[in-house]
């Protein structure tokens, strides 16, 4: 039923919102043959401590970028965000603890690697913050298509929805695509929220619950490896 509703609201939203003041034709031009643009926003709340086939979480997530990041085209223009690495006095600071580590350029994947080596697990998941700071400051000054690669191990627990932040980014913008990796996560409400922030965004849905799934997810959204399958939840 959210599936359909989903499409409803996709079908229903204007092209462009003139009424917002953000994007429209006359102030923002695609630079098709612009260099791909992509930012990690890279889960570190207190949950990626757990345990997974005999090894913490975080360590799996780091060990599998390392492994891929260097299979990235070279020109590609990528960054790193991570989020949940503070725990803070309150939990207002908690659900604010969300860091750009590497802004986005070429030649970053060395630079993105160690950041994440040095990263520790602390906090809450402030997914929904996490993303409107990407979109508010991280990709300010770059113009084409942009992708984020979102990584999470749980759904947002900081009073807001990834969901209906999706459904309003995209009557404003339409360059930017939300690839979401939910990294062994079996609660079906957080599953779906998650997976309407990628496919309202015209972003790609992976589910990974083994290193071997999360690798190949990895791959798949940064096109590193053509020949690697990643499950795929898609409703077409």
């Amino acid at each position: 039923m959210l599936r359909l509703f989903l499409i409803f609201i996709m079908l229903c939203l204007p092209v462009f919102g003139s009424d917002y003041g953000v994007y429209s034709p006359e102030n923002y031009k695609f630079n098709d043959n612009a260099s791909e643009k992509i930012l990690f926003i890279m889960d570190f709340s207190n949950s990626m401590s757990e345990y997974l086939d005999g090894q913490r979480k975080v360590n799996l997530m780091i060990e599998t970028m390392k492994s891929i990041l260097p299979r990235i085209n070279p020109d590609t223009i990528a960054g790193l965000r991570v989020y949940g690495h503070k725990s803070g006095f309150t939990a207002m600071d908690a659900c604010k603890a969300s860091s750009l580590l590497v802004p986005l350029g070429t030649s970053n994947t060395y630079s993105i690697a160690e950041n994440l080596s040095r990263t520790k697990p602390r906090g809450m998941t402030p997914i929904t913050y996490s993303l409107k700071q990407a979109v508010k400051y991280d990709f300010l000054g770059f113009s084409g298509k942009k992708r984020i690669i979102l990584l999470t191990d749980g759904g947002e627990n900081c009073d807001e929805s990834p969901c209906t932040y999706a459904m309003e980014l995209v009557k404003t913008r339409k360059d930017i695509n939300i690839d979401v990796i939910a990294f062994n996560i079996d609660n079906e409400d957080d599953l779906e929220q998650l997976e309407c922030a990628a496919l309202v965004t015209s972003g790609k849905f992976y589910t990974a619950n083994t290193a071997a799934e999360l690798a190949r997810s990895i791959s798949n959204s940064i096109n590193a490896k053509k020949d690697v399958d990643a499950k795929i939840i898609s409703n077409y």
